[in-house]
């Protein structure tokens, strides 16, 4: 069973609840690494692997990239936008 990550977002300094979701634990335990591997993978720390993975980070573009390259996917397969249709 996959787990969803829900990630919130700072913007305009206003919190608003952005249904984009994550399985980078998933895909991260399918490549046999640890949070500090999958930093230094990506170019970036054991900290960021852990708050995106928590869902209190949202990754740039970039970043976001990179994950997928190192785990053979695309960028759809980690990271999830679903919108709540009862917010409109």
């Amino acid at each position: 069973m996959i787990s969803l990550t829900s990630i919130v977002v700072n913007m305009t300094r206003k919190e608003v609840n952005v249904p984009l979701y994550n399985h980078l634990k998933e895909y991260r335990a399918r490549l046999g690494v640890n949070q500090a591997q999958m930093g230094k993978l990506v170019q970036t720390s054991r900290q960021t692997i852990s708050q995106i993975e928590r869902g209190d980070y949202s990754p740039s573009v970039t970043l976001a990239l990179k994950i997928a390259k190192v785990c053979h996917v695309s960028v759809e397969d980690i990271f999830e936008y679903k919108e709540d249709l009862e917010d409109e």
